[in-house]
């Protein structure tokens, strides 16, 4: 493990996305990296598919065998507001980075800008203002299958920074344990995880997944509301079944003895802001190392095809 920065300050940005709506969307990413930054962030966090939301409760009109065709709008209009990589959204994210000298970490929905693809993927920035990395999700969960493809491409990129090497699993990503495996042996110390999970079990996960990795564990939800969909959706039977409270966020930062350090946000919009000693994670590897003096790689080896 190279020398590291003793200290970093994290904001975890809780916020509800304007649903279909990628400038609205982008509007308040910029905004909350604003108020992170001014609150001393060095590190800004967002979730999951915060630009231009996650499409909770909808079908789409997908049945198995069958389509309902007076869906499809929607499914086109979330299309539509879905951004390639690279575009105006990541050049408007890229800018703010490097105004407020931040790294950056955003969930976006990616349109392939040759086949129309869309992808549930992450955005690393970094403080230069440069697009890092785009992680594509490698496998979306369930129904998302009929929304997202698989990752084709950049399936665990880590970036090298100042508190050592940050990569980001999104979702349920977290529970593949190669997945996890991958980026331990990457060497990471900070894991960020963007995500859609408001229930108890997925706190479980979080201290778990810090406790097995001895990493600090970034888990970045957000809020969705059922006043927040679009009234103009063909889908408003679906969205009229949801709670009014649909996700309750559940932001926080695990240290890397499996504790919280801050958090967790429930019900509301707010930014998680934790100070994180990096000393710890070095001193949480004296007895485990998941890929260092723990590991059995005359018994166990993991390859990644990580082209």
């Amino acid at each position: 493990m190279r020398d590291m920065r003793k200290k970093l300050k994290v904001g975890v940005v809780q916020l509800e996305p304007a649903l279909f709506d990628a400038a609205g969307s982008l509007e308040r990413l910029l905004r909350f990296a604003d108020e992170a930054a001014l609150g001393g962030a060095e590190l800004v966090v967002f979730p999951e598919l915060a630009i231009p939301g996650y499409p909770y409760g909808l079908s789409f009109g997908f049945t198995v065998g069958r389509r309902d065709e007076s869906r499809r709008p929607d499914w086109a209009r979330y299309a539509a507001n879905s951004i390639t990589v690279p575009g105006p959204e990541t050049g408007a994210l890229c800018k703010k980075a490097a105004e407020r000298h931040i790294w950056l970490s955003a969930g976006i929905s990616e349109r392939d800008a040759v086949t129309g693809t869309l992808y549930n993927s992450n955005l690393i920035i970094t403080p230069e203002g440069r697009l890092h990395s785009c992680h594509r999700k490698l496998k979306p969960t369930g129904a998302e299958r009929v929304v997202w493809g698989d990752a084709d491409r950049a399936y665990f990129p880590v970036a090298e920074t100042p508190w050592g090497n940050m990569g980001a699993l999104i979702c349920w990503e977290s529970y593949m344990p190669l997945a996890r495996a991958a980026l331990y042996q990457k060497g990471v110390t900070l894991y960020i995880s963007p995500n859609t999970n408001d229930n108890p079990e997925w706190q479980d996960t979080a201290r778990h997944i810090a406790l097995e990795g001895r990493c600090y564990f970034i888990n970045c939800d957000m809020i969705i509301t059922r006043a927040g969909y679009p009234a103009d959706l063909r889908s408003r039977d679906e969205v009229e079944r949801l709670p009014e409270l649909v996700c309750r966020g559940g932001s926080c930062v695990i240290g890397p003895d499996g504790h919280y350090v801050a958090g967790p946000l429930w019900d509301r919009e707010g930014i998680v802001y934790a100070e994180l000693d990096m000393d710890a994670v070095a001193a949480s590897r004296m007895e485990f190392d998941p890929c260092g003096h723990y590991s059995r790689p005359d018994v166990l080896r993991l390859v990644i095809d990580d082209r």
